[in-house]
This record gives structure tokens, sequence and C-alpha cells, in this order.
């Protein structure tokens, strides 16, 4: 019996090897790569090995840099609010109004702005929120507004819209999943024993799609606070995030090191938020319970 258990870990260990391999020269090379580098120093081309804490004092003591980390947090709590919120009703249709061979018809439509390029999405919203786009034309032709509105390009604003809208897939999926595996039974009961709709649907329905709502709100904020594209092309200065600031040491101030800080900091904040918040979560379900 020992000896089977232990051909069947390795036969476990030799299956796991690959994508192990994969992972560690793919993810964990660079990022150590980048942990290295931070604590070096650059003079244009010429690069000191040096050990030295100086990107991270420059990092932290610079206001340029803690505005836009700042700024970059409020971003991505917003765009993740926004698109989770929006993105919960929109999948309880699809998962509890929908007919069960309907749904994989809903879920393709969902995947739809899949089909187009990122940046083309960008692009098409800078029409739509342009000077002279198509919501102020068309607030103008309605007799809304008597000029353009200038608020919603090239600023704080443009960024959270765009980047709600592009993450909305992201969010709607894990939560639609969550809400599939819900046992149906379980809200008839709720309805048996009291409860009415609304009722059910706070005590029952949210907590057990509490994991698809996590995931979401994971996968929209950790890529969003990293995002460089579409701040550039719809922010505008006042929309700029901290990943356009590592843009700008890497390509064009060429100083790699002090870019490489700014990551490591991004990442150490992401990472330290993800894990407050699903401890957070971690006390609601077992509260709940």
């Amino acid at each position: 019996m020992a000896d089977r258990q232990r051909s069947g870990s390795g036969r476990g260990m030799l299956l796991i090897s690959g994508p192990l391999l994969y992972a560690v020269v793919m993810l964990a090379a660079p990022m150590a790569a980048i942990l290295v580098f931070s604590f070096w120093t650059q003079d244009f081309l010429n690069i000191d090995t040096t050990p030295t804490w100086a990107n991270y004092r420059e990092a932290f003591s610079d206001p340029i840099y803690r505005e836009l980390m700042v700024r970059s947090l409020k971003i991505s709590a917003m765009v993740t609010a926004i698109t989770v919120l929006l993105a919960f009703p929109v999948a309880y249709f699809i998962s509890f109004r929908v007919r069960p061979e309907r749904k994989a018809l809903w879920i393709f439509l969902v995947t739809i702005p899949f089909w187009t390029s990122y940046l083309i999405r960008v692009f098409l919203w800078k029409v739509i929120l342009g000077y002279n786009g198509v919501l102020n034309s068309a607030l103008i032709g309605l007799g809304v507004i008597d000029e353009p509105l200038t608020l919603i390009l090239y600023n704080f604003n443009a960024v959270v819209i765009t980047l709600a809208h592009a993450f909305a897939p992201f969010a709607i999926l894990p939560i639609f999943v969550a809400l599939e595996r819900i046992d149906r039974s379980l809200l008839e009961a709720a309805l048996d024993l009291g409860e009415t709709r609304l009722s059910a649907f706070f005590r029952v329905t949210l907590p057990l799609a509490m994991p698809g709502v996590v995931g979401a709100c994971l996968i929209v904020f950790i890529p969003t606070i990293g995002d460089y594209v579409t701040p550039r092309l719809v922010g505008g200065p006042g929309g700029l995030m901290i990943a356009n600031m590592i843009q700008t040491q890497f390509l064009k101030l060429n100083n790699a090191p002090l870019g490489a800080a700014l990551a490591v900091i991004a990442m150490g904040i992401v990472t330290i938020l993800a894990l407050v918040f699903l401890a957070l979560n971690r006390r609601f379900l077992r509260g709940r319970s």
C-alpha cells in the first residue's frame, strides 16, 4: 500500500513538474530579476550593480510618485466597485431568469467584446466621449446641454468609464459560475420558512455567491492598477497612473532601476490589499455561517 502511494505521489510530481518549471521560468524568474534590478542604479546607459535603497527612498519621498500611486488605487477601486455592481445583476439575470437552453447564448453574447482588440475598444470610447463625440452630440441634439461636456474625456472619469467597460465580462463570468452552483432548493426552503424573496437573496443567494464576487473583484482590481494603455489614450494628465510612470522610467528616462522599484512597490501594495480583502471576506462568510 505504501509503495502504491509513493508511486502515485511520484506520478503526481512528474505531472506537475512541467507546469511548475514553466511558472518558475516565465513568472518567478522575471519578478526576481525586477526585484534585484530595483536595488541598482542607472546613469543613462551605465548601470551600477552596487545594492542601494536609493530608488525606494526616492519613490516614497517624491510627491509625484505618491500621487500617481494613490490615483491608481482610487481608479482601480472605483472601476472594481462599478464593474462588480453592474455585473452582478447581469449574471443574476442569466443564471436565474434565462432558460437553461439559452444560457450558453447569453454567455456567448457577454464575450463578444473579446472579439475586438483592446485598443480598438479604447479608441471607440474616445469617439464616444470626445468633445464632438457621440455622447456630446446626442446630448446637444436632445437639448440637455448647450455646449459639449469637457469632464468626460482626458481625465480621471474617462479612465474609470473605459476600464469598467473593458473588464465587465471578467466580472460577469465568475459571478455567474458562483450563482450557477447555488442549490435552488435552498432558496425554496428559505421561502417556505417565511423569508421574502429580498431577504432570501441577502441571507442565502448573496453569501453563497460571495466566492464569485471576490473572484470578480480580484480579477478586475489587480490588472486595472497596472494598466497603462487606457490612461495614456483617454486619461490625459489627470488620468495617468503609476504604470505610465513605470513605462516612462524604463523607455524614456533610461532609469530602469527606479521603474523596477516603482513596480515592486505597486506589486507589494496590491498583494497586501488582496490579502486583506480575502481575510475580510473570510471573516464575513464565517460570521454568516
